[in-house]
């Protein structure tokens, strides 16, 4: 496979999970708005820091609210990371690799272009921002199950699954990083309203609850971060991230070849032996380790990029 057209195929994927993601995160605080139980500047503020996005936003806007950060979040232009240039990215990404995909993937990346184009185009009294994210979220899915159901499982949808993976642990390295934002909060029934919120953005109150019931902070951490089966735990994409990067390189566990087969097995192997207790009690917490961690997973996306998407200069004979 082409180095650029595997390159287009792992970002058209990061680029589809980022939108969903972001549409996931900004319902949320809808539903927390509501709620009242956080200042609102505070909350739309968290949100905006949440994406990595405060210094650009704060230039251009000066005072965080609900209008100002939806509309950068949702169809800013001049945002790379709104779910409108998500969604154009990944369509141009998958227009130019249409020979690799299948119809269907096209047909519905294109949907999901042109659901959001419409809504940045044609809002009015009647535009509901909570259906808007609903659909957005949808859109994602289905794209998702239309590549797993009609794309053959070689290299091209292992780089896409690596891509998805990559991604998705990244935001939801960011949504678990909430006390960061807002600080600690009082054991007033507070705490379990923002930590539910936390995995409501991950879509894992419902298996949560489940598995521990009550919410804690001690519980949402291990299981965002450490388990082994929810799909949008950190360690769970880092697994199966793993799995489809060894697909494609022919490598094995516990050996490495590449820089991307080290950096992100060093990682996924980190997380194996952690203990949720250990990450909480180190000098500084939660926060420490998730900037450690989004250290780390950069690190590993650049050995990706390094392994199989750049291009290095022919040597002179």
């Amino acid at each position: 496979m082409l180095s650029r057209v595997a390159d287009s195929i792992y970002w058209m994927n990061r680029q589809i999970e980022r939108a969903e993601n972001v549409a996931r995160s900004t319902e949320t605080t809808l539903d927390l708005a509501l709620e009242g139980t956080v200042d609102h500047g505070r909350l739309w503020n968290a949100l905006v820091c949440a994406f990595g996005d405060q210094a650009a936003f704060w230039a251009r806007h000066g005072r965080a609210d609900q209008a100002r950060v939806f509309e950068f979040l949702a169809f800013d232009q001049e945002n790379p990371n709104s779910i409108n240039r998500c969604l154009q990215a990944a369509r141009e990404n998958a227009r130019t690799i249409r020979d690799m995909i299948s119809s269907p993937m096209w047909e519905e990346i294109n949907k999901c272009y042109l659901l959001v184009r419409a809504a940045a185009a044609g809002r009015d009294g009647t535009f509901n921002p909570r259906e808007f994210l609903d659909e957005v979220k949808r859109a994602s899915q289905l794209i998702t199950g239309v590549t797993d159901a009609t794309m053959s499982h070689g290299e091209a949808w292992h780089f896409a699954r690596m891509g998805r993976l990559v991604e998705r642990a990244d935001k939801t390295s960011r949504v678990l990083d909430v006390e960061h934002f807002f600080g600690p909060v009082a054991h007033d029934g507070r705490d379990a309203v923002q930590w539910s919120a936390v995995l409501e953005s991950a879509s894992a109150l419902e298996m949560y609850r489940k598995q521990y019931g009550a919410v804690s902070r001690r519980n949402v951490a291990e299981f965002l971060v450490l388990d082994r089966h929810f799909p949008r735990a950190i360690h769970f994409c880092l697994i199966k991230a793993e799995e489809s990067l060894l697909a494609v390189t022919g490598g094995s566990k516990g050996t490495y070849s590449t820089s991307a087969e080290q950096r992100l097995g060093r990682l996924r192997a980190e997380l194996n032996y952690a203990h949720i207790d250990e990450i909480l009690g180190a000098e500084g917490g939660l926060h420490r380790f998730i900037d450690t961690f989004q250290t780390q997973l950069n690190a590993a996306n650049d050995g990706i990029h390094a392994t199989f998407f750049a291009t290095t200069p022919a040597r002179s004979p």
